[in-house]
């Protein structure tokens, strides 16, 4: 088993995920814009609403038709709106041009775009980020921010996924199960027990509140991989050869199965392997086991790659 993270120091995350521009507590990254100390733009007394809230809930309640009250339903979580009150204050050394500068790069940076994007916030030290799309954006042009250069703006998003994740990535790496070779005979001293086997098991923990969807990547030479939630009973299978190279990888957040990254598997799912978007880490520790109907023990694997999430 191998295992590794991004590091979650407080310098920030690493390049290339979210937050990797934040340096400070109370600063908020959307895209490649940096909003907080040290920047143009300052969160406002009223700071940022829908971070710390419960997103909107629905519900399958029902109310009993003959009696009191009513039976508890399943709940699902709606999309998260973040708002953040900023300040626009741009450097008031650096005249019209700075201002003209700043603006321009809030334009740039709240268009109207389809694809959604990092939006990340730190507090005491913790980074979270959600996936999401700026849908209003509101800069009074009144005579304040024509004399001073100073305007009170309205930002607000849409997360279609309402889970905060960590801003690093954490990875595991199992191995198909090795049986240990034992001792040779005769015996001779000092005794060499071999190699030592491995159970093709390992454990994986979200540190989050909420449900985590996992990026699985099987790795050939392997046929009908498998990896199972000892946790919850529930597995993932395929019905597929995979050769030396060959990989074939599992989002299950969004429900796809791609064979070296272009073509779809999904169809070789096999009876009892459940629907990719119910394949979940939940809050704590789970243990997963990778097996196959055979495969190389020495070059196959299951690779697991997940972000602790939080409500």
């Amino acid at each position: 088993m191998t295992y590794g993270r991004g590091a979650p120091g407080t310098a920030g995350a690493t390049a290339g995920e979210p937050g990797a521009l934040i340096t400070v507590d109370g600063q908020v990254q959307w895209a490649e814009l940096l909003i907080g100390p040290g920047t143009a733009y300052w969160v406002a007394a009223e700071g940022l609403t829908g971070w710390e809230e419960l997103p909107g809930l629905e519900s399958s309640d029902a109310n009993r038709p003959a009696g009191h009250g009513g039976w508890p339903g399943t709940q699902w979580a709606q999309p998260r709106a973040v708002t953040a009150q900023v300040w626009f204050a741009p450097d008031p050394d650096g005249g019209p041009e700075a201002a003209l500068a700043a603006l321009r790069e809030l334009r740039a940076a709240t268009a109207v775009r389809d694809e959604e994007e990092w939006l990340a916030v730190r507090l005491y030290g913790e980074t979270l980020a959600v996936k999401a799309r700026i849908v209003q954006r509101v800069v009074p042009t009144d005579r304040q921010f024509l004399a001073s250069r100073l305007a009170k703006a309205t930002l607000q998003w849409k997360a279609m996924d309402p889970r905060r994740y960590e801003s690093f990535t954490r990875r595991v790496t199992a191995g198909l199960p090795r049986r240990e070779p034992g001792l040779a005979w005769p015996l001779t001293w000092p005794l060499d027990w071999g190699t030592p086997g491995a159970s093709g098991d390992v454990t994986v923990e979200n540190a989050g509140s909420a449900p985590a969807h996992p990026l699985i990547t099987f790795t050939g030479p392997c046929t009908t991989p498998r990896l199972a939630n000892q946790s919850t009973g529930t597995w993932l299978e395929y019905d597929i050869p995979l050769s030396q190279g060959d990989v074939l990888e599992v989002d299950t957040a969004e429900g796809t199965v791609l064979f070296n990254g272009t073509a779809s598997r999904r169809h070789t799912a096999t009876v009892g392997s459940v629907p990719e978007e119910l394949f979940t880490l939940a809050p704590g520790a789970s243990r997963l086991s990778f097996r196959a109907e055979s495969g190389d023990v020495e070059l196959a694997s299951a690779t697991v790659a997940w972000r602790s999430a939080e409500w």
